[in-house]
């Protein structure tokens, strides 16, 4: 990869054809399973007469996607208080339709800015806050997925499953970084 650098106005960065293949597989990935979340919101009649999405009103199952769409009215876990539940399953149905519009948004922007082949990727502003974002929900996926922690060694033994993957955390890590301070210098 070469890394981000700023030119005038846009961000320029340069992607080898498998570095491009990694990355637009992840957010595909990440875009089916929220697709797939979206899917499962309430149809109902009000919502198609007023245009307003209703979601569902429960978290997610799945950790990955529950790490994506947390939880947007915290709560005891041991102790819910009824009142509680109610509220964060009204705020989930009322925002969660939203923050999965958004997030799916940022996904769309990689994926039209960031060709198959690779090569190389011109950025807006605008365009390179997109790919941070998609960025760092591909990286919230991918780290829950392989469960890693801020004490989790850089290299892991070769027998853990996990090996394999860590260094695509790693460099998405990278990417990252490097956008954040192109953007900023």
């Amino acid at each position: 990869m070469k890394p981000w650098r700023r030119k005038g106005a846009r961000l320029v960065a340069g992607f080898e054809q498998q570095e491009a293949a990694v990355l637009r597989g992840l957010v595909s990935q990440m875009e089916d399973m929220l697709k797939a979340r979206a899917d499962e919101a309430p149809q109902d009649e009000l919502s198609e007469l007023t245009g307003i999405k209703a979601g569902p009103s429960t978290a997610p199952d799945d950790p990955v996607l529950a790490r994506l769409l947390p939880d947007f009215h915290r709560f005891d876990p041991d102790q819910p208080a009824q009142e509680d539940m109610d509220s964060a399953a009204a705020l989930r149905s009322l925002h969660e339709p939203e923050l999965l519009d958004a997030k799916l948004g940022v996904a769309e922007v990689v994926m039209e800015t960031l060709g198959p082949e690779g090569g190389e990727v011109r950025l807006s502003l605008e365009q390179a806050d997109a790919w941070l974002s998609a960025i760092n929900d591909v990286r919230l996926a991918l780290g829950t997925a392989l469960d890693v922690s801020e004490d989790m060694p850089d290299e892991l033994p070769e027998d853990d499953p996990r090996a394999a993957h860590i260094g695509v955390y790693h460099w998405l890590t990278y990417l990252q970084e490097n956008l954040v301070q192109a953007m900023s210098g």
